[in-house]
Formats: structure tokens, C-alpha cells, sequence
């Protein structure tokens, strides 16, 4: 009969040593529950051959990239039985770089110069906390950069007048609405296209198929984050712009300076005023303008208008006719206002006169909220 080797057995001190690990991780490993607990002899604690081979395993998850959390949840289904060629390909597809973006490094002084040239200690602690610098053990003068673009961003921030420390406020605020973007999305996918592989542990047939889709979704986020965000500042630039200019327009300017502005901001207006199909479209109901389908250079644009004055235009001409309506009213606004500015260069008493032609003559200056009070009283009667 063939007698079996003894099991070999060790001090933590000889597993450390064999393993490549410290003593302190070793028992920070034992508890966070990634490593069995040692077999209690008297006054000793005895490793075995498990446990050598745990930390081995361990550590070469560690060096392919996964967190401790993860590697403890493989752990878990190694314990259970499964077969981790699938888990491991899934978990190696979530844990990996969702973007193409290297990190780099900067040392210090290249740091102060992309900076202005000065060293503000406050905003590098910033910084470090944020994650957009991290600290080199032994290198004083050197920093991690994860993000070089992100780096950049706050550089030429920077140096159009942008505070370093109203940066990184900002970096945090918008951190956060992203991290809530990201879980939106993810609840989203969970929902409607991972929930049958979580219900169950996964085969590795399973696993193997959701990190096939993990593939498929990644980019998905960014790109539909691109593409809002890309239109978002497009509207909201522009109606900025306008708003700042129409500000600092001198109040006694010139009456060929208004004119010029005037009739800037008749043709910037007329082009909205042909676009509030949209807005009708997103009240209750069911309202488009003909002309957006058949001119091309209609660029519809969504623009929030009281439920209640839409409903009372569609009382008045029918839904199939209102977005035409209220783009005709606000055009006849936008005519009346150019008139008087026109009129106002002419003199005090020339203004006067046309502003109460306008009021008085009606046809001129009803607005599109005029006119769907207008017809709210219409129908009410």
C-alpha cells in the first residue's frame, strides 16, 4: 500500500515568503474572506497547501487587472463549482478600460507650466483627491495623470481666467450628475438585457454570451452622451449668445444701429417662429405645422408653451391648424417690435405714436400668448 506524502504545513511567516505576499496582507486577506482561515493548533495557526495556492491565485488575478472585489466574487464560484473560463472572460470585460484614453505621467514642473508657471498647492490636494492627479510612492515630483484629456481640459480652462479651485468645484458637481447618467443606464440594461443571466449563477455558455454583449454595449453610453450633450450646447450656446448680445446692446444707440439689430433679430425670430410646430408637437395632443415637412430649411426646435393656451388654439382653429396659427401670431409680434424700433429713432413723438398703434390696432402686435388667450375667452363664451 502506498503511503501518501504529508501535507505540507506553514507559519504565515513561510507562507508570506512563498507566497510573494507580506504577513499584514495575508491576514488582510483573511479577513475581507479571500483566504480561508488557518487550522488553530494550541497556540499556533497553520497554513496548508490551499491556502498557498489561494494566494497564488490571488495574485495573478491582481496582476491581469481585477479588483479585490471582484476576485472574491470568482472566488466564490470557484468554491461553488462553476467553471470560471466564462466568468472570468465576463468579469475581465466589466473590470477593463472603458475607454481607449493611456494614462501618463507629468512631473511637477511640467505640471506649473501647463498651469500658468505658478504652484498652487491647494488645487494639486484637489486634484489628487478628485483622482485627476495620483501620487508615485518614492517620487515626490511626479504625478499619475489617468486622464491626459481631462488634464487638458482644466489647462486651457485655466488659461481663459478659470479659477483652478471653480475647476475642480465644477469637476465635482458635474461628477456627479454623470455617476448618475451611468447608473440610469446601467439600471436600463440590467433591466431590459442582463436580468436573465443574474437570476441564476451563469454557466459558462452564459457568461461567455454576456460578455459578448458587455462588448456590444460599452461604447453605447458614451456615444449617445456625445451626441446629447453635442446637442444640448449647440441650443443652449446659441440662446446664450443672443441673450448677452441683445444685453449689451447700448440703450441709445444710434437709430441705424437699432434698425440693424432690429432687423437681426426679426430674421433670428421669424426663423423660431417657424419652428414652434415643435413646440405644439410637445404639448398634449397631436399639432404639427404644414411647413415643416415641406421646406427643408425649417430646423425644428422644441420650445415649452403653456398646455393651456395650446388647448384653447386648437378650440379656436382646430388642432390640424394651430401650430400654424401660433407661428403666424408670433411672427406678426416679431414685425410689430421691429417697427418700433424702427419707429423709435424717428423722435419721442413718432415712438409714441407707433407703440399705441400698436396696442390699439391689434393686428400688429398680437403675440401668440395674445391670441391664445384671445381664443381661451372665445371659447369659453
Amino acid at each position: 500500500m502506498t503511503e501518501q506524502p504529508p501535507t505540507a504545513e506553514y507559519r504565515i511567516e513561510d507562507l508570506a515568503h512563498l507566497s510573494g505576499a507580506t504577513v499584514r496582507t495575508i491576514r488582510a486577506y483573511q479577513d475581507r474572506g479571500l483566504l480561508p482561515r488557518p487550522e488553530r493548533r494550541g497556540r499556533a495557526n497553520v497554513y496548508g497547501e490551499t491556502h498557498l495556492a489561494r494566494l497564488r491565485q490571488i495574485a495573478d488575478l491582481l496582476d491581469r487587472g481585477y479588483t479585490l472585489a471582484s476576485i472574491k466574487e470568482l472566488l466564490a464560484a470557484w468554491d461553488a463549482g462553476l467553471d470560471l473560463g466564462g466568468v472570468l472572460g465576463l468579469v475581465a470585460e466589466i473590470d477593463g478600460p472603458w475607454t481607449d484614453e493611456e494614462a501618463s505621467r507629468i512631473s511637477r514642473p511640467d505640471l506649473d507650466a501647463a498651469f500658468g508657471g505658478t504652484s498652487d498647492e491647494e488645487a494639486i490636494a484637489e486634484a489628487v483627491e478628485l483622482g485627476v492627479l495620483e501620487r508615485i510612492p518614492g517620487k515626490d515630483d511626479e504625478y499619475l495623470v489617468p486622464s491626459p484629456q481631462e488634464l487638458a481640459v482644466a489647462a486651457e480652462l485655466h488659461s481663459a481666467g478659470v479659477p483652478l479651485l471653480a475647476i475642480s468645484g465644477h469637476l465635482r458637481e458635474l461628477r456627479g450628475q454623470v455617476e448618475h447618467i451611468a447608473s440610469r443606464f446601467l439600471d436600463f440594461t440590467t433591466e431590459h438585457v442582463f436580468q436573465p443571466f443574474l437570476d441564476h449563477p451563469p454557466t459558462d455558455a452564459e457568461a461567455a454570451e454576456a460578455a459578448a454583449l458587455v462588448r456590444r454595449l460599452r461604447p453605447l453610453a458614451q456615444q449617445t452622451i456625445d451626441a446629447e450633450l453635442a446637442r444640448a450646447m449647440r441650443t443652449l450656446a446659441t440662446r446664450y449668445l443672443r441673450h448677452h448680445l441683445n444685453e449689451a446692446l447700448p440703450a441709445e444707440a444710434e437709430p441705424s444701429t437699432k434698425a440693424g439689430a432690429a432687423a437681426v433679430a426679426e430674421t433670428e425670430v421669424q426663423a423660431k417662429a417657424e419652428a414652434v410646430a415643435e413646440a405644439v408637437a410637445a404639448a398634449p395632443g397631436p399639432v404639427t405645422d404644414p411647413r415643416t415637412a415641406t421646406d427643408p430649411a425649417v430646423v425644428p426646435e422644441a420650445v415649452l408653451l403653456p398646455a393651456e393656451a395650446v388647448q384653447a388654439v386648437r378650440a379656436l382653429v382646430g388642432a390640424e391648424n394651430a401650430a400654424a396659427f401660433i407661428a403666424a401670431a408670433a411672427h406678426r409680434e416679431v414685425q410689430a417690435r421691429a417697427m418700433d424700433t424702427l419707429a423709435a429713432g424717428r423722435g419721442a413723438a413718432a415712438s409714441g405714436w407707433a407703440r399705441q398703434a400698436a396696442s390699439t390696432g391689434g393686428s400688429g402686435a398680437t403675440s401668440a400668448v395674445d391670441a391664445a388667450a384671445d381664443a381661451d375667452t372665445h371659447t369659453e363664451h
